[in-house]
């Protein structure tokens, strides 16, 4: 029956890249990653889920008129993946109080999102922007479970943030803005920035910014599909997982 598609696992297919690559690459270049690392993982993707039926919930409330149950549907998964994810996050926090103020940290940037998604505007740049943020932070949050200073992370931390921030403005120059040129150029220099950056927190980093920068120059105006987009954008964060893990790792 058309619209009684309803799903546990959140469609933006595009995010859990953006989940999993900070997380992974500071599990993997702490000193001592360790079942933790597992136990916080499984929270920080049931809590993203969690959050995506809530605020779906919160957003069809207020527009499905004469479809109430729409927003019911999101209820669900909403209360117990978000009772799943405080049962594993729990005990974490009870051993690890500090992660307290880590989803402290995270609130603001939550409720940045959860504000344009009750108003339907969950495609704007700045709700793209500000979902960026605390998922880089977690590579902040992963290293120091895995007992590696802050000082030493946040290179890598800022890496992420640079390349995932580029994804922002560069899909919609391939997807939802592939005919404004104001968009491709904003994404070009964007990329040129962060090649720039990137290459002064590691000259390793410039290889895979390079290639970032490349694919935002030359492949918007390309009839490329979505499926398509989305394997180069997978390519292109396990590039940078790798780079991250070779250049900071083993410390």
């Amino acid at each position: 029956m058309p619209g009684r598609k309803s799903t546990w696992l959140p469609d933006q297919h595009g995010a859990w890249a953006m989940l999993a690559v900070p997380f992974l690459a500071g599990t993997w270049i702490a000193p001592r990653p360790g079942w933790a690392h597992a136990a916080l993982f499984a929270a920080w993707l049931l809590g993203y889920a969690a959050v995506f039926h809530g605020q779906q919930w919160l957003r069809l409330r207020r527009v499905a008129r004469r479809r109430p149950d729409a927003a019911a549907r999101h209820a669900r998964p909403a209360l117990v993946l978000g009772a799943a994810c405080a049962a594993l996050g729990a005990p974490l926090a009870a051993a690890y109080p500090w992660l307290l103020l880590a989803a402290a940290a995270a609130a603001p940037f939550v409720a940045v999102n959860t504000w344009y998604a009750r108003r339907g505007r969950e495609r704007a740049l700045a709700n793209g922007l500000a979902a960026v943020v605390p998922a880089c932070g977690m590579l902040l949050v992963a290293a120091g479970l895995g007992a590696m200073p802050a000082a030493a992370a946040w290179r890598p931390a800022l890496a992420c943030l640079l390349y995932f921030a580029g994804t922002v403005p560069y899909v919609k120059t391939m997807i939802r803005e592939r005919n404004s040129r104001g968009y491709r150029r904003a994404s070009v220099a964007c990329h040129a920035a962060a090649l720039a950056a990137a290459a002064c927190l590691s000259p390793w980093l410039a290889v895979p910014f390079t290639a970032y920068l490349a694919r935002a120059a030359l492949l918007p105006g390309r009839a490329l599909g979505p499926p398509v987009v989305g394997a180069i954008e997978t390519a292109c964060s396990a590039a940078l997982l790798a780079t991250l893990v070779l250049v900071f790792g083993g410390g």
